[in-house]
């Protein structure tokens, strides 16, 4: 039945989600505590791990149309799981981009105590949770919630760049390991980005409006 089909959907993004956030605290993980094991953990089990979930999902989300021929909000929820999968993807990679600058930065002597780049995390780890949530309950409001927070994350960013770049002027020697830290914190930025995303469809899903374009005007 497609209604069994659907709930198999659902549970299987669920993990896949939980999968991502477990990969983003891990990396976090090792960053502060400068121990490589949860950061290759990343890259050489977890990673690859979000790869094998894409390629079930995409196989089940085909599978459904083909043989259910769903229509209306059947096909509207399909086809969003099918989107969210490419999204949690993409959070995989980025994800694995951390943990890549995580194992550079702890073969170098840190630039400064790690401060804003974990609340970074906590902030990107709660929009994709609650941008699941919002999915699974066609909550427009949670959705919208998630949307509207994306400016804490952003400041987030600008801060982490602007207090680097002070170092890098005052020491040039400080450069190259800035720059990763800066690439932690861009890698964080684009994950809540695709949460963000993923809200923005669950509000045109449920309420039919769409707000990407109303978002960018406030910003």
């Amino acid at each position: 039945m497609l209604e069994v089909r659907i709930k198999e959907l659902k549970k299987e993004l669920v993990e896949y989600a939980t999968l991502v956030e477990d990969m983003i605290a891990k990396s976090m993980k090792g960053l502060l505590e400068r121990d490589e094991t949860p950061l290759l953990e990343v890259i050489h089990e977890l990673e690859p791990a979000t790869n094998d979930f894409e390629i079930k999902l995409d196989e089940l989300c085909t599978g459904a149309i083909a043989q259910y021929q769903p229509k209306a909000r059947d096909l509207r929820t399909v086809l969003m799981v099918f989107k969210m999968n490419s999204d949690l993807e993409r959070m995989g990679d980025h994800v694995a981009n951390i943990a890549d600058s995580g194992l550079f930065l702890l073969s170098h002597a840190p630039v400064k105590p790690l401060i804003d780049i974990p609340r970074m995390a906590e902030e990107t780890i709660k929009s994709l949770n609650d941008s699941i949530t919002a999915f699974l309950d066609e909550d427009a409001a949670l959705a919208e919630a998630v949307c509207e927070r994306d400016y804490i994350i952003d400041a987030l960013q600008t801060q982490i760049f602007r207090e680097l770049v002070t170092f890098m002027t005052a020491d040039p020697a400080t450069i190259e390991r800035a720059l990763y830290l800066i690439r932690v914190a861009n890698n964080l930025e684009r994950i809540a980005d695709l949460a963000t995303n993923i809200c923005e469809d669950v509000i045109f899903m449920v309420e039919g409006r769409v707000i990407k374009h109303h978002m960018e005007e406030r910003t």
